[in-house]
């Protein structure tokens, strides 16, 4: 962050005494220092507004309060009626201050991996900002924001949210020029009810847009397509199956590398592709880089080309190949979606050996939960799975509709028995699915599982 007035950076919300330099915005007191401001979030388990004297102590220039503080004096502190609104309107008022061209990104499932495509295409073009991780909450994006500079030309900016409105306020503050919707899945339907109301959530990245901005939807998902956006937006749908999108996918070739394609574009013609990730999921999610960056002017053929830069993080479908077993890691987050996606491509992917998934518990589903669950086991018999490992109460019902499909399925009671079952039945050829929410931290398994396996 570079150093800016107080008075700029407090627009709208109150001012300082003295109207310092603040140089950075922190919500840790342990962050705060010199020049910093601090503003106290209260979490579940932790209140920053007890460590409002700390911060200062540190030498932090002010807070930003929900309440009155014992001790802290009036002239450093700037009283909001919430916290995380006060956060995004300090990061819309430093954004104000620079003009990269600015995409947004959001969706149910392959918002990450969206940004990352987005950052490969932009990147070729200039130096871009991206979202670090998924940092795409009301604390996460505005951090974005805040490390923007004039040095930076582009910026891609991932936008998540739990309920209605969220995202409304998230786009208002980083004003993209166009933006991508992913889909509309199942995921958040325990706080929103039904996809109609993810639908409307999802919509509300059109709000910060300005006239005449892209937005670029998926055209094979059963809600975007027929989905109504202001008219004065270029609604551009990108597909594989969708034979009236504007840009689809055309001649797909899947490898151990990487898969290759054509982009049919209706407004530059055919182009070659290729990205060093497998499955029609990230074909999809390629394509709405493409097409969100040409709508934005950006070259087309040097946009296809640059899908090749694209590289996965976390463990978002990563491949690794360790004791000639083929591991897919993509236990970062799960949902029905992202699910159907993953065991797609261990379907696809090309082994000598057997296909074996390790599946736990998708979280915040609500009603659906055991039905959702369920769905998965029975995608992955249709799979051809030859082994299906299955952690957690709710994936239990996964386990029970691959069983009665004649899969060999198992449930185990922890992580440790997955990890040993999984370890004494894989061997040189095999390919091997780990995946479940977040939560579930199955990292753990791809850790003992590459110490308990020897290198080739």
């Amino acid at each position: 962050m570079q150093p800016v007035l107080s008075s700029v950076l407090l627009r709208g919300l109150g001012a300082l005494a003295g109207d310092p330099e603040i140089a950075s915005v922190v919500t840790d007191s342990r962050e705060a220092g010199p020049g910093s401001l601090f503003v106290c979030i209260r979490g579940e388990r932790v209140d920053g507004h007890d460590y409002a004297l700390r911060a200062l102590e540190a030498g932090a220039a002010g807070v930003v309060v929900q309440r009155p503080v014992p001790g802290v004096p009036p002239e450093k502190c700037v009283q909001a009626p919430d916290a995380l609104d006060a956060m995004i309107r300090l990061g819309a008022n430093y954004r104000a201050l620079y003009s990269p061209l600015l995409a947004g990104v959001t969706g149910s499932v392959g918002k990450t991996t969206t940004k990352e495509f987005c950052y490969a295409v932009f990147s070729a073009f200039g130096k871009t900002l991206r979202t670090e991780g998924n940092q795409n909450n009301e604390i996460g994006m505005p951090n974005t924001l805040f490390r923007l500079d004039k040095s930076v030309e582009y910026a891609v900016v991932e936008m998540g949210m739990q309920g209605l409105g969220e995202i409304r306020k998230l786009t208002l503050a980083a004003k993209p020029a166009g933006a991508v919707i992913t889909c509309i899945g199942r995921s958040h339907l325990e706080q929103l009810g039904t996809r109609e109301n993810i639908l409307r959530a999802k919509l509300e990245i059109c709000e910060g847009l300005p006239q005449g901005a892209p937005l670029v939807v998926n055209g094979d998902d059963d809600y975007l397509p027929g989905a109504a956006v202001r008219p004065d937006l270029e609604k551009v749908l990108f597909a594989v199956e969708n034979p009236d999108a504007d840009v689809r996918a055309l001649d797909i070739v899947s490898g151990a590398e990487g898969t290759r394609f054509t982009i049919a574009d209706k407004a530059h013609g055919s182009l070659p592709a290729y990205i060093p990730a497998m499955g029609l999921h990230n074909v999809r999610n390629a394509l709405s880089a493409y097409a969100l960056a040409t709508r934005l002017g950006l070259a087309p053929a040097a946009a296809a080309a640059a899908l090749a830069n694209y590289q996965t993080t976390g463990h978002r479908q990563h491949v690794v190949e360790h004791g000639g077993v083929t591991v897919i890691e993509d236990c970062y987050n799960a949902n029905p979606d992202s699910m159907r996606a993953a065991l797609l491509t261990l379907k696809e992917y090309p082994v000598r050996g057997r296909r074996v998934a390790v599946l736990g518990d998708m979280f915040e589903l609500g009603a659906i939960t055991r039905q959702a669950h369920a769905e998965v086991g029975a995608l992955a018999a249709r799979c051809g799975v030859d082994l299906l490992l299955t952690v957690g109460g709710a994936m239990r019902a996964g386990r029970d509709s691959a069983a009665a499909l004649g899969v060999n399925a198992v449930h185990c009671g922890d992580k440790d028995e997955a990890l040993a079952r999984l370890t004494a039945y894989c061997r040189p050829g095999d390919a091997v699915l780990v995946k479940a929410s977040h939560g579930m931290a199955f990292e753990t398994i791809l850790d003992g599982f590459y110490k308990a396996v020897p290198r080739d």
